[in-house]
């Protein structure tokens, strides 16, 4: 009996050597190797004794954080910390990281002294208590469990689409058992995302630390208040950035820094963390304030102070305000290139949308001059009794300084267009000639001016017209139509194409 016991022992021994070796391995690879019900039973087994020393950091010993977002769901984290490293081999916990960090692109080096430590293996531990997953871990072990009135001890066969349990002599499904007991957590379930290391340390006990990594979830978007005054003649813009944070972990007290542009994310995560690493070098004295600055073909905002950002957060923060910026507000009409194909038939006029612009120019001398980040443009203009009223909204791609914004607030409601073809007529085959009429009426106190476009298309050449016109691209051309407030103006031209 003793030496079946003894050989019980020695087989039980290895088993759990072999499947905690198995659980050191990242999740793919372990689950690969090892069959779910055994894998399961590796995380329950508390791991054997080893001579490398487990030691553990957590945001209580950072010094220092930094967090660059792009716009484009991604960021990158710096995490500094001051933290006791054994001599020789070790394991390192490192706690309070983004629960959706790409392990491939992190990376671990001394700032104290550089080269003294070396990461060994690296490990990413993302399997998080929850009472589903801890009652999983415990399939095969006997639990204390609610039973009716009465607390028994069950085991958990399985847990496959609900739990199977055996209780004395019977086995039971389909009770929820209440309140149950787990004698002791499993060896890999975590209460946040961890990285683990096996770290090899050749210099001081003592050392400041970097851990950096690209995760997602965590993004920001611009925002800008545009408000134009009684006359439409001047505005004031305000911008925002909200910083959405959904990575898992909170930011505390981090430097931020926004980057705005087309990222391609199609490279080595090398390459990606040379590149930032140098950006955050030259970026640690910022000015107060969003300080921005060209960064490759993109462009840096970094804010002057720290922040912090909590999971599950959204937080806004003014990136510029600038006042009495000269504003023109300009009327468009869009025709379409079918008027051009053939004979339209008679009968009622086209009415064509009065489309209402307000254009800005990005300069200094509009109080601006600052590269804008890609958002949405809300627009809101006082009306007679001093209330600011929402006006229209329109989006906006990044503009750099000294280019112009132009917004599409919305249709006029006082100014109608209306456009009826008036002669058509077939010159050869290829060659038409097309006569249109475009009536503009204004219904408003005051005088204003049309901007008539006309996509002609093909081989195209202006007979006559009432209004001067300019050729705006090698298929269209554009009148400037002033209309008299109450008054009405009609645009006729004459033009022949060639097909």
């Amino acid at each position: 009996m003793r030496n079946l016991v003894l050989d019980r022992t020695i087989v039980t021994a290895a088993l759990a050597a072999l499947l905690f070796s198995a659980s050191l391995l990242p999740h793919t690879a372990a689950n690969q190797r090892i069959s779910p019900g055994a894998h399961l039973m590796a995380q329950t087994t508390p791991p054997t004794s080893s001579t490398t020393a487990l030691n553990a950091t957590s945001q209580s010993d950072q010094t220092d954080l930094s967090l660059t977002v792009y716009n484009s769901d991604l960021a990158l984290v710096r995490d500094v910390r001051d933290i006791s490293l054994p001599a020789g081999d070790f394991r390192l916990k490192f706690m309070d990281v983004a629960a959706t960090l790409n392990p491939a692109t992190v990376h671990f080096r001394s700032l104290g002294v550089p080269g003294s430590v070396s990461v060994l293996e690296q490990n990413y531990e993302y399997d998080l208590l929850e009472p589903q997953k801890l009652l999983a871990k415990y399939v095969g072990r006997e639990l204390k469990v609610m039973y009716g009135p009465t607390e028994v001890s069950a085991t958990l066969l399985a847990d496959n689409n609900g739990p199977v349990w055996k209780i004395g002599n019977e086995i039971v499904t389909g009770f929820n058992p209440g309140v149950m007991h787990f004698p002791e957590l499993p060896a890999n379930l975590y209460d946040r995302p961890t990285l683990l290391w096996t770290l090899e340390n050749h210099g001081p006990e003592r050392q400041k630390v970097e851990a950096s990594y690209l995760a997602t979830r965590l993004a920001w978007s611009a925002d800008y208040v545009l408000t134009a005054n009684r006359d439409e003649s001047t505005a004031d813009l305000d911008g925002w950035v909200t910083l959405t944070n959904n990575s898992g972990t909170a930011f505390q007290n981090a430097k931020l820094q926004l980057v705005a542009g087309e990222l391609n994310r199609v490279v080595s995560a090398q390459r990606v963390f040379k590149e930032l690493e140098a950006v955050n070098a030259r970026s640690d004295a910022a000015a107060p304030a969003f300080n921005q600055e060209a960064f490759s073909e993109y462009h840096l905002y970094t804010l002057g102070r720290r922040t912090s950002v909590m999971n599950n957060e959204s937080k806004q923060i003014s990136l510029l305000a600038a006042t009495s910026i000269p504003l023109t507000k300009a009327y468009e009409v869009d025709g379409q290139q079918y008027y051009y194909r053939s004979a339209m038939k008679p009968g009622a006029p086209l009415k064509d949308a009065v489309q209402v612009y307000y254009r800005i120019k990005n300069e200094e001398k509009a109080n601006l001059g600052m590269p804008l980040p890609a958002g949405t443009v809300r627009v809101y203009q006082a009306d007679s009794g001093g209330n600011v009223l929402f006006a229209g909204e329109d989006r906006i791609d990044h503009t750099p300084k000294d280019e112009e914004l132009n917004l599409h607030i919305g249709n006029a409601f006082d100014v109608v267009a209306e456009r009826k073809q008036t002669d058509y007529k077939t010159v050869t085959n290829q060659v038409h000639e097309m006569e249109y009429e475009i009536t503009l009426r204004n219904h408003k106190a005051i005088p204003i001016k049309v901007e008539v476009n006309e996509p002609i298309g093909g081989d195209w050449e202006m007979l006559n017209s009432t209004f001067a016109w300019t050729k705006t691209a090698a298929f269209a051309a554009q009148f400037i139509v002033p209309v008299e407030k109450d008054g009405t103006s009609v645009l006729r031209y004459r033009v022949r194409v060639r097909w």
